[in-house]
């Protein structure tokens, strides 16, 4: 087994590798001064497993070429297998045509990933399980409820309710729910344009409850302001917690999050975040659960098993 690291994520790379307890695959990467992306293998991959480990973050379609060329350059270099790791999956949020003329992007991305060579895909938290469709090879979609549910477990929070932002996240929202013992109340918000939110109702019993607010992700963090608002306003505790896998954080994020003045916002680190961008910010490691299930694919044991742990 060979892991290498593309250029979107430095230390969760040096954290995965840590916890195989493998040394990091050599690789060069580098741009032209066109912008073109250069890659090249440093070490045979030759008859190897090779791990590539890359991650979407505020530059996707730099992080995309980059992992292609990658794929690309293990399959020429007859590598055995090659296993993408893509914790937070691009374009994730466009995979259906929700108006006339649009693209399924996620889709493309898939098809795109397989013509470059992947054979498998480990990804965490896909905005919409049916983005499994849209691949022909197999593809592990992980889930960090798991990693949310011991850190919230561990606080004892006192009548905790688990709140979903939206419709389309109730059935992520109530299994979090049923982890950790809370009820569920779930928001219903309208879309005026993109990444612009306006909480309509909430739907479930929060008056006097710590609410936790539960996505896949936190993009600009206007949905959490409104719904942070809109819970307050309805006689939730004043503590509320927001908690999300992907912490996008882009445009007025940093500023929003500062402004809705949660108790905590709990991430996880899938994408590269400064832990001191804000008070309150926590940040939950993925790479024991990466490393775990690696190890289960390299000695062909079940990865489901890992959540019976």
């Amino acid at each position: 087994m060979h892991l290498f690291a593309g250029s979107s994520h430095p230390a969760l790379a040096k954290k995965l590798a840590q916890e195989l307890k493998i040394p990091l695959g050599k690789v060069l990467l580098k741009a032209f001064s066109c912008g073109e992306r250069y890659v090249k293998y440093l070490e045979s991959v030759r008859g190897k497993d090779v791990y590539i480990l890359q991650t979407a973050t505020l530059e996707p379609d730099v992080c995309l070429i980059e992992l292609y060329l990658m794929c690309q350059a293990a399959r020429l270099s007859f590598a055995k297998s090659v296993h993408v790791v893509f914790p937070h999956f691009a374009y994730a949020r466009q995979d259906r045509v929700a108006e006339p003329r649009e693209p399924i992007s996620a889709k493309l991305i898939a098809h795109l990933l397989e013509e470059s060579g992947a054979d498998h895909v480990i990804t965490l938290d896909l905005h919409s399980a049916q983005i499994q469709g849209f691949f022909s090879i197999p593809v592990d979609s992980l889930d960090a409820r798991p990693i949310f549910a011991h850190y919230f477990k561990s606080k004892n929070l006192a009548n905790p309710v688990v709140v979903s932002p939206d419709a389309g996240g109730a059935k992520r929202a109530k299994k979090f729910a049923d982890m950790i013992g809370a009820d569920l109340a779930i928001m219903h918000k309208g879309r005026p344009q993109h990444q612009k939110a306006e909480i309509i109702e909430v739907v479930g019993d929060i008056e006097g409850h710590t609410c936790i607010l539960f996505d896949d992700m936190i993009d600009t963090g206007g949905s959490l302001v409104s719904a942070a608002q809109a819970l307050r306003k309805r006689g939730a505790n004043a503590n509320v917690y927001a908690a999300a896998t992907h912490a996008i954080f882009s445009g007025n994020a940093i500023a929003n999050l500062k402004a809705a003045k949660f108790k905590e916002v709990v991430v996880t680190d899938s994408v590269p975040v400064n832990k001191k961008a804000f008070p309150g910010l926590k940040i939950l490691p993925i790479a024991p659960m990466l490393a775990e299930v690696i190890r289960h694919i390299e000695l062909g044991e079940s990865v489901t098993d890992i959540y019976k742990k």
